[in-house]
């Protein structure tokens, strides 16, 4: 039966390799010792020379008796208590414990019939076929785990995309809202500066009936028929020029104050919204905050005028 040693070797292994894996694996025997060398084949020290260290080689043979002492049968092999196997070295013993389970061995005087080349072909078939099972195995397992990683990959990537739209979607969301309570805040603004707008008018109507004097009544006899009467107009058309260049241009009641002229433009004005102040510029004059409060008709402003928007007077 050939040795460890011989059965790695005529697999293909050096015998360098070969005696470092049978050391390494503590003569577990072949096997083992294969297992070891397909795990370790890509070490960068596996080809460095390697001895054995004294005492290690579990088949070494036991030490000679003294003359002194009575002479015993020569054990030629080991025997199995439990299956009866016939065993050459401690190697063969303990491999065939690991893979039997079996713990009870005996010295026999039977020495066992070394393998013919047959035997040695069918044991380094069985060994070869072994191997390709091992090697199949191996590639089916790592195929398995590929699926598995390619399943896990397409999940996360599901996974990942459906985070995206629902985050997507909720910015959507916060947009749609927030252009929403935009226009409805304009709308309220708007709302407020036309019933300021309102409430301006009206108390001006107010003001203006409590404070309306009629004039005192002339005799006929006193008056002439040769005076022209003055033309009194109740509306005024503004044009007003903007800073971009952009004009207003609307009708207003002539005994509307100025005040209401500015904020018709600050409603309607789009080229800006910094502060200004009005001036005509034939004549030129920059109204200030009293004149807010006078009738358009004081201001020189009926029935037509033009206003011009400047910065406002420090």
């Amino acid at each position: 039966m050939p040795t460890d040693l011989e059965l790695l070797t005529e697999m293909g292994f050096s015998e360098n390799r070969s005696r470092r894996a049978l050391a390494t694996t503590k003569y577990k025997g072949a096997q083992v010792a294969m297992d070891w060398l397909f795990a370790h084949a890509d070490d960068p020290d596996i080809d460095d020379p390697f001895e054995e260290a004294p005492g290690q080689k579990l088949s070494d043979e036991p030490a000679a008796e003294g003359d002194n002492k009575t002479e015993t049968a020569e054990a030629k092999s080991v025997q199995c208590d439990e299956c009866g196997k016939k065993l050459r070295t401690q190697n063969d013993i303990m491999m065939h414990a690991s893979r039997t389970g079996h713990s009870g061995f005996s010295e026999s005087t039977e020495e066992i019939k070394p393998l013919t080349e047959e035997e040695k072909k069918e044991q380094l078939a069985k060994i070869q076929e072994r191997l390709k099972q091992k090697k199949a195995e191996r590639i089916e397992q790592e195929k398995k785990e590929l699926v598995q990683k390619e399943k896990l990959r397409r999940k996360q990537g599901k996974e990942l995309v459906a985070v995206k739209e629902q985050h997507e979607m909720n910015e959507m969301k916060r947009e749609a809202e927030r252009k929403k309570r935009e226009k409805l805040e304009e709308k309220k603004a708007k709302e407020r500066v036309r019933e300021q707008i309102a409430r301006d008018k009206a108390d001006r109507a107010a003001k203006f009936a409590k404070t309306a004097v009629p004039p005192p009544s002339i005799p006929a006899a006193a008056s002439k028929p040769t005076e022209v009467q003055k033309k009194e107009y109740t509306q005024t058309k503004l044009q007003i020029r903007l800073t971009d260049g952009s004009t207003l241009t609307n009708s207003f009641e002539a005994k509307e104050p100025l005040a209401a002229v500015r904020v018709y433009i600050e409603v309607n004005r789009k080229d800006s919204k910094a502060p200004f102040s009005l001036m005509t510029p034939f004549p030129r004059k920059v109204f200030t905050d009293e004149d807010m409060t006078k009738p358009l008709h004081q201001l020189g402003l009926v029935p037509s005028a033009v206003l011009t928007l400047t910065k406002p007077q420090l």
